[in-house]
C-alpha cells in the first residue's frame, strides 16, 4: 500500500511541475527575497508539505532547498521557499529566500542599484522574467529540522507579561567585558510601529539617554514618515539612517556599516543600534563590537540569544537553543572572521574584529583607535 500511495504522490508532483509552468516572480522584495506569482494555498494544494526538500527550476538553474514557514528555519546562509499563509493579515504567499542573503542576486535574476543622494536602493532585472517550476527532491527531508526551529510570537503586549517594557521592546545595554557601562545599547526600532514595540523602546531610549542612533533599517525618509515620529524621544538623537540589506556579509552592508560606525565616532554617547527587530543586523553588528571591545565568545552568544528569549521564549539548555546559536551567530562571526568556530580558546576575537573592522568594513587604524575609546568610555 505503501508504494502504491508514494506512486500516486509522485505522479501528481510530475503533474504539479508541468502545471507550474506559469510561475512567475511577482515582485522582489527590499532585500532581494523573490515573491513568486503562485499562492502559498496553491502551492500545498498540489501535494507538498513543510518540511519538504524541493527543486525549483528558475530559468536555467535549478536550487534545492526546504519548504518552511519562516526564514529562519533555515541556517544564515541557506536558501528555503517561505510558504506563508496568514489568516489574520490574509497574506498567502510563496517567497524564495536566503535566510541573512540575497536571493535575487544569487539566483542572477536582478542587480541590486544604488540610489543617488539617498542610502537604499532598487533592483533592476537582469534579463527578463524567468520562467519558475518546482520539483519534489525528498519528501519529509526537512521535516525534524523544519519542527526544531518552529518559533512562534505575537505582538501583543499582554502575551509577554512576564517581560518587562525594555524586554518587551528587545532594547538592552550591552554590558560584555571591555564595553563601557551605559554607553552602548541595542533595540528593535523606537520608531517603526509594524512590532507594536516602538513606543516602549523610545520610552527606554529616553531613560537611558541615548544622544546617538544606528537605524540600520531605515532610509531617512521612511524612518521620518512613521506615525508619531516627530513627537518621539527618538527624533530629539542624532540619528544616522542607513537602509541596509539582512545580508550582513555583503559588501554595500559592510560600507554601511563604516558609515554608522564613523557616526558613532564623531557624536557622542550613549549610544543605539536598532534595525527592525534588533535580532538579524542589529544582533551581527552588536556581536562584533563586543568582540572588538573583549568579549568572550561566551558573553557575545548569550547577549545575542537573549533576543530570542524575549520574543520567543527560547532558553538556555535547551536543543531549540542550541541549534539557534550555533546556526545563527557562531556560524556568521566564524564566515566574517574566516575561522572554524568562535568557541575555539585559540581564537582572538577582539583581534579578529578589528581586522574585519580594517579590512572587509574600511576603517582607518586610528577610526578604530577612536571607535574603542568611545565604546569604553562611560558617558
Amino acid at each position: 500500500m505503501r508504494k502504491i500511495v508514494a506512486c500516486l504522490l509522485a505522479l501528481v508532483l510530475l503533474m504539479s511541475s508541468a502545471a507550474a509552468e506559469d510561475i512567475t516572480i511577482l515582485e522582489i522584495a527590499k532585500y532581494g527575497n523573490l515573491v513568486l506569482s503562485v499562492s502559498g494555498t496553491e502551492l500545498l494544494n498540489q501535494g507538498y508539505e513543510y518540511g519538504d526538500v524541493v527543486t525549483v527550476q528558475i530559468g536555467q538553474d535549478s536550487y534545492d532547498m526546504p519548504i518552511g514557514s519562516n526564514y529562519s528555519d533555515v541556517d544564515n546562509g541557506s536558501m528555503v521557499c517561505r510558504v506563508n499563509i496568514d489568516g489574520e493579515t490574509g497574506e498567502d504567499t510563496v517567497t524564495l529566500a536566503i535566510c541573512m542573503g540575497d536571493m535575487a542576486t544569487a539566483a542572477g535574476v536582478a542587480v541590486k542599484t544604488a540610489i543617488e543622494d539617498e542610502p537604499g536602493y532598487r533592483w533592476d532585472y537582469v534579463a527578463g522574467m524567468p520562467e519558475i517550476t518546482f520539483a519534489m527532491k525528498e519528501q519529509g527531508g526537512y521535516a525534524a529540522e523544519y519542527q526544531l526551529r518552529q518559533l512562534t510570537r505575537t505582538n501583543a503586549r499582554e502575551e509577554y507579561a512576564h517581560l518587562s517594557d525594555t524586554e518587551f521592546a528587545n532594547f538592552r545595554m550591552i554590558a560584555t567585558t571591555g564595553m563601557g557601562k551605559g554607553v552602548l545599547y541595542r533595540s528593535s526600532s523606537p520608531v517603526n510601529p509594524e512590532l507594536g514595540r516602538n513606543t516602549c523602546a523610545d520610552a527606554a531610549l529616553q531613560a537611558a539617554g541615548v544622544r546617538t542612533v544606528v537605524n540600520l533599517a531605515d532610509s531617512a525618509a521612511e524612518m521620518t514618515a512613521y506615525p508619531g515620529y516627530d513627537q518621539s524621544a527618538y527624533a530629539k538623537c542624532s540619528v544616522i539612517a542607513l537602509c541596509l540589506s539582512v545580508d550582513v556579509l555583503a559588501e554595500d552592508f559592510r560600507a554601511g556599516l563604516a558609515k554608522g560606525l564613523r557616526h558613532i565616532i564623531v557624536n557622542e554617547g550613549p549610544y543605539l543600534v536598532h534595525c527592525t527587530e534588533g535580532k538579524d543586523r542589529a544582533g551581527f553588528v552588536s556581536a562584533l563590537l563586543e568582540c572588538l571591545m573583549g568579549a568572550s565568545a561566551q558573553e557575545v552568544c548569550a547577549d545575542y540569544m537573549t533576543t530570542y528569549a524575549n520574543y520567543y521564549g527560547v532558553v538556555p539548555g535547551t536543543e531549540q537553543y542550541a541549534k539557534i546559536e550555533e546556526s545563527n551567530i557562531r556560524k556568521l562571526l566564524a564566515e566574517a572572521f574566516g575561522v572554524e568556530d568562535i568557541m575555539d580558546a585559540s581564537v582572538d576575537l577582539s583581534a579578529e574584529a578589528e581586522a574585519y573592522l580594517l579590512e572587509q568594513v574600511g576603517l582607518g587604524a586610528e577610526e578604530i583607535a577612536w571607535l574603542k575609546q568611545k565604546l569604553a568610555s562611560e558617558p
